[in-house]
């Protein structure tokens, strides 16, 4: 009789250790899942920073880039399209002038290349605008960064 209970009890032994191993394995599968998933979240975050902190970045720039058309056409009186460089971006700006007939004639002298004619100006407060259209790129981030602003500033 008592080689039967040492034959039964261990074949008990055999079937807790392969339940064991079954569950030592899902373990691992359920600890990688997680850890991948981890991994991939870590990277998206990683790549979502860099492009919203380059995105703002060419915000900035294209303010900047605004101004210093204002302070060409202080100084030159008429510019046309221009282009900057700001450490890795660069700007284009593209400039469009808004007089009535009458100071149109007297600013062509100034060799700016596009005037726009609208009847909607009444007073002279209004007359003298610019209209700019400025794109800012940079290839730096893991995509390029293409940033548009459309600006009207008074003369």
């Amino acid at each position: 009789m008592q080689r039967k209970n040492y034959i039964l009890s261990r074949k008990k032994a055999l079937h807790r250790s392969g339940f064991a191993m079954i569950m030592a394995i899902i373990a691992i599968v359920i600890i990688s899942t997680i850890m991948a998933f981890s991994l991939s979240l870590t990277t998206q975050t990683a790549k979502r920073t860099i492009d919203i902190y380059l995105h703002e970045q060419a915000v900035l720039y294209s303010k900047s880039a605004a101004e210093l058309v204002l302070l060409d056409i202080a100084q030159e009186g008429c510019v046309n399209d221009r282009n900057y460089t700001f450490d890795y971006y660069t700007a284009e700006v593209q400039t469009r002038y808004v007089y009535t007939e009458a100071n149109t004639n007297a600013n062509k002298t100034l060799n700016c290349s596009e005037f726009i004619h609208t009847p909607y100006i009444q007073t002279l407060e209004q007359n003298g605008s610019v209209l700019m259209d400025i794109t800012i790129t940079t290839n730096e981030g893991i995509e390029p960064i293409r940033y548009f602003r459309r600006s009207i500033q008074k003369l």
